[in-house]
């Protein structure tokens, strides 16, 4: 019986990775071919205490090579303690004086909270203010490539699209951390694309996420998720795919990929973690709650057969077999991903990732359960 719940929770497993593989390839990248830049963006940036991460953002959006006629920066202050708007200011006015640069197109405003999500508060905020018809997110702690703007303008000129979904990774560092949480994301981003690839969207990231004004006032915004801190991306997605299942697309495009850092410590990682697990049980994407159901069933099946083996309840052959099983399809999700990012010199670490991370991630499921999480220095209870 136990060999027969083994099988069965092992192909599963190996179906859903499989497709989300097949997904991937399904997702042709995109290349500019230069046209003629049209669309016009209003770019919301949220921030809160990221005096140590502001400045290279702003370099990156002084960089940016798309007109700067046809884009707006709306910078949101979230109530931040640090001197996060002395930089910004100081920022604009000492590039104010060189050419190329217009600091008119961005503008500062404090957040309003009237909910439980201030990053939900901060983003409605900002569209409230916006000019433009295509709204984009972006986190205070991303670098922007300078062919950024111009990669969601010819994907919208050349689609169809109402909502775009769009590349992040990581910055690398030589440690183990910084290594876990890369690749641990490049698992994520090999399911957000494969997701999109099979037809069934179920991941994004407000670090790099686009739609239209008009769209996001349609589907009524954050209503009926705002009293839940995170999800400011997933939960839209959900809404717009939904109202319009055939306009949410992934921008597969290397020049529209941003950079953010990894958590420093094992302590922020964990708060992050159990934040996103948090926002895990309102899902209403079937398929969404299906992939999370069995990514932390396979997780805690590993865990089960190493006791299962040490007390000599199960062979240690079949344990073999779950582990070889569940490496080699993990790998392959992970290395597609990893090619696409141009990281693939992180893959000769996946060993040790791959012992660590099924304690890890049920661990952090498990103490989801009872436990809030600290984010931005604000407390949230279960």
């Amino acid at each position: 019986m136990i060999q027969i719940i083994i099988s069965f929770i092992s192909i599963t497993y190996v179906l859903l990775i499989a497709s989300f593989v097949f997904g991937f390839e399904k997702v042709k990248e995109f290349k500019l071919i230069n046209l003629q830049s049209k669309t016009k963006f209003s770019v919301i940036i949220p921030f809160r205490n990221e005096a140590k991460n502001l400045l290279n953002l702003l370099e990156s959006i002084k960089s940016l090579k798309y007109p700067k006629n046809l884009f707006e920066i709306i910078l949101v202050n979230d109530e931040s303690e640090d001197n996060s708007v002395a930089i910004i200011k100081k920022f604009l006015e000492t590039e104010s004086s060189k050419e190329n640069f217009n600091k008119t197109n961005i503008s500062i405003i404090n957040n309003k909270r009237i909910s439980n999500s201030p990053k939900k508060d901060a983003i409605t905020i900002g569209i409230n203010k916006a000019k433009y018809e295509w709204i984009i997110t972006t986190d205070a702690d991303c670098v922007l490539p300078k062919y950024w703007l111009d990669s969601f303008d010819e994907f919208i000129q050349q689609t169809k699209t109402t909502c775009i979904a769009a590349p992040v990774n990581f910055h690398l560092e030589k440690n183990f951390l910084n290594t876990f949480q890369a690749l641990d994301f490049l698992s994520l981003q090999g399911a957000t694309i494969g997701g999109f690839g099979i037809n069934k969207p179920f991941l994004c990231n407000g670090a790099n996420f686009a739609y239209k004004k008009e769209t996001f006032i349609e589907v009524n915004g954050f209503e009926s998720n705002s009293n839940i801190a995170s999800g400011d991306d997933i939960f839209l997605l959900e809404k717009i795919a939904k109202k319009y299942p055939t306009q949410v697309h992934f921008l597969k495009c290397e020049q529209a990929i941003v950079a953010t850092s990894t958590q420093s410590s094992w302590k922020e990682l964990i708060a992050q973690r159990i934040r996103w697990a948090a926002k895990t049980s309102s899902y209403n994407n079937w398929f969404a709650k299906l992939t999370g159901l069995m990514v932390f069933i396979m997780n805690s099946l590993v865990i089960i057969s190493i006791l299962f083996a040490f007390l000599s309840i199960l062979k240690a052959k079949i344990l073999f077999y779950i582990l070889f099983i569940k490496f080699n399809i993990d790998v392959l999700l992970i290395y597609k991903a990893a090619t696409f990012y141009n990281q693939k010199d992180i893959l000769k670490h996946i060993l040790f990732a791959f012992i660590v991370y099924p304690f890890f991630s049920v661990y952090v499921a498990f103490i989801s359960l009872f436990k809030g999480f600290k984010w931005k220095e604000r407390p949230y209870k279960k």
